[in-house]
């Protein structure tokens, strides 16, 4: 009984610090249970629920470890008896700050989940620098959650100054009992105790968030740890993306380059600058005496969801309609789930990392690959144009460095009849565009035009009145899309009575899905999207093998008449001497899916997959045999990027 006293008074000088500890493990643990309850059913289709949060516990331990590990360190300076009124103060501090920000991070989780099925990640961080936009989406769509989130964080708070100041009142009334000499033994024993916590794990590498990735549900996985740890290990990894890929293991860019130039479509190609290893010359499919106009809309978050067409709500006829005069992709993908993915994708023919899009990495504001700088080295004139404002996302610095010689934004548009949250509307977006093009076309060289929309993006704001709704409330995605739509459709109906349209070709494709979800490590039918190409010289044409964005510019830049020197791996679809690849890759969080035709292989840094994806159900069936060959390439495929990257090695050399 007296060593039980004497152990608890050694303890006392750690109340503080233990008591936190011990709480932040319970609120995470509730709001993992509160998270799995509500997503139930995913949840028990992909493991036990009891053994699921047991593991969560463990992945606690690490997070509960990195914010109490700094202060036990220098806890034994405050049992001085000058410094113990300071000691008492910090620790108290410490203990409201964290477990405040472990509550925030998981009261913010549900509204994350919503928007994009997982935990609160890199994204979360990224958002954090555009205040006026996110506020504005959130208010819009998650008003409810954000006004409970609110009042549930201060009462939160409250709790906790009124609990830490009883326990630092206690603790410091009973310090001068407590043997120091005992606890500076026991103090060693709790630092070796808590360094095991964070480490987790007795292997060579400590515990990571792939490491508990046991089900093969993405958001289940995310589940078992906690917001605070996905977004710190965000930081954590954002600071080494040069080698993104290295997750899924390692290979010399030579043997890499080898497996990707065994493609079909590249077996016959020539790639002479051996500093740029995929830098190849693409002759075009058609020839003009002068090259024609390229525009390039790219539509925010038009997914195939909502193309009935391609077995979606019927929520884009006039898409729809223009399909019948143009090249129509049945089985296009977007190689992720953000704008600057999709604009990574289509303008410069990047293959998608685990990293952030190279719009915002450092290494590529400069001397990086884009069509824009193909095409202005063959006389065209560049530009960007977009209803918003062109610093988001890094866009501008991105777009000005590589290859465009101008960007138009929301201020850039005369007398906009409508401007929402994202800008001015699609309709004003367009209109400009049409104003702008009916200008460039008189001139002597031919243009290059990104148009980029934003209309269809929450909290879905778009002008009364221009649409028959398609469902009630009118803020709603179904409504955007549809108004999204009108706008297209307006807008290609003054086109095809311009005096560019025969001189120009159109690319339409969406930028993502939105709202991507699924349980599954890569839910492919969420990265399914339309695409089009048509103009006066396009005849109609339907493509229905597995297509990439990467594709779609080749082709588009082939069919206007331009050859050209290309570091992309995309293919020229108008080459009539090259079956088409039948391939297409998709970046789902740290997860790299490479789909060819039927089959399938998903790359993760926990485990790898192969199979088939049954294209009606859009589901992922493993199979083991189909194994080697094809995860062979998918590595292949999502290891190059980033090395790519690394050594500076995706550009065209000047000439």
């Amino acid at each position: 009984m007296r060593i039980h006293q004497q152990f608890r008074r050694a303890l006392q000088p750690f109340r503080v610090v233990l008591t936190g500890y011990v709480l932040g493990l319970f609120i995470l643990s509730l709001s993992r249970l509160a998270l799995m309850l509500w997503q139930y059913d995913r949840v028990a289709a992909s493991g036990d629920l009891v053994e699921l949060l047991v593991l969560g516990i463990r992945a606690d331990c690490i997070q509960m470890g990195y914010v109490t590990l700094p202060l036990l360190l220098i806890l034994p300076v405050f049992w001085l008896r000058p410094l113990r009124r300071l000691g008492g103060k910090l620790q108290q501090i410490w203990w409201v700050c964290a477990l405040t920000y472990v509550t925030f991070m998981e009261i913010a989780t549900p509204a994350f989940i919503l928007q994009y099925d997982l935990r609160p990640n890199r994204l979360f961080v990224e958002y954090l620098t555009y205040p006026q936009e996110v506020l504005s989406m959130l208010w819009g769509g998650f008003a409810e959650w954000l006004l409970i989130g609110a009042a549930a964080l201060l009462v939160t708070v409250v709790l906790l100054l009124k609990l830490s100041r009883r326990l630092a009142t206690s603790q410091q009334h009973e310090m001068s009992r407590a043997p120091r000499r005992a606890a500076i033994f026991v103090w060693p024993v709790l630092l070796l105790l808590m360094v095991f916590g964070v480490r987790s794990t007795l292997d060579h590498r400590p515990a990571n968030p792939a490491f508990f990735a046991v089900t093969g549900d993405a958001l289940v996985n995310d589940l078992v740890i906690s917001s605070a740890y996905s977004v710190e290990y965000a930081l954590y990894s954002m600071r080494h993306e040069a080698n993104a890929a290295l997750i899924y293991g390692s290979a010399s860019l030579a043997d890499i380059i080898q497996k990707v130039r065994q493609d079909n479509y590249l077996a016959d190609k020539e790639f002479p600058f051996e500093a740029y290893p995929t830098v190849h010359y693409n002759r075009a499919s058609r020839s003009y005496a002068r090259p024609k106009n390229i525009v390039v809309i790219l539509e925010e978050s038009l997914g195939a969801t909502f193309v009935e067409k391609l077995g979606g709500i019927n929520a884009t006829p006039e898409l729809e309609a223009l399909s019948e005069h143009g090249w129509w992709f049945e089985q296009l993908y977007a190689t992720g789930t953000r704008s600057v993915r999709g604009i990574e994708a289509v303008v410069t023919g990047f293959l998608p990392t685990p990293a952030r899009s190279v719009v915002k990495l450092p290494l590529s504001q400069q001397g990086f690959f884009t069509y824009a700088d193909l095409l202005a080295r063959q006389g065209y004139f560049t530009e960007f144009m977009y209803g918003g404002e062109t610093h988001f996302d890094n866009m501008q610095r991105f777009f000005v460095g590589n290859g465009f010689q101008s960007v138009r934004g929301v201020a850039d548009i005369e007398k906009p009849a409508f401007i929402g949250s994202w800008g001015a509307s699609d309709e004003d977006l367009l209109q400009s565009a049409h104003a702008r093009f009916e200008q460039l076309n008189g001139q002597t060289q031919p243009f290059f035009s990104l148009v980029f929309t934003s209309s269809n993006h929450e909290p879905f704001e778009f002008p009364d009145g221009r649409i028959e709704l398609y469902a009630e409330p009118k803020q709603r995605v179904e409504n955007a899309v549809k108004y999204a739509d009108f706008a297209l459709g307006e807008f290609f109906r003054k086109a095809r009575q311009s005096s560019y349209w025969d001189d120009t070709i159109f690319l339409v494709v969406a930028d993502h899905d939105t709202r991507v979800y699924g349980n599954e490590l890569v839910p492919v039918s969420k990265f399914h999207i339309p695409g089009l190409i048509l103009g006066g010289s396009i005849e109609p044409r339907t493509i229905n093998t597995v297509t990439s964005q990467i594709d779609l510019l080749p082709t588009v830049v082939s069919l206007a008449g331009v050859s050209a020197w290309t570091a992309s791996l995309g293919q020229d679809l108008s080459d009539v001497t090259q079956p088409p690849a039948n391939r297409a890759m998709m970046q789902f969080g740290a997860n790299f899916a490479w789909l060819q035709g039927h089959d399938l292989a998903i790359v993760t840094p926990a485990e790898d997959f192969t199979g088939q994806l049954d294209k009606q159900q859009h589901r992922f069936q493993a199979d083991v045999t189909a194994r080697e060959p094809l995860l062979e390439v998918a590595t292949a495929h999502a290891l190059l990027p980033s090395l790519l990257y690394q050594q500076q090695a995706y550009f065209v050399p000047q000439e």
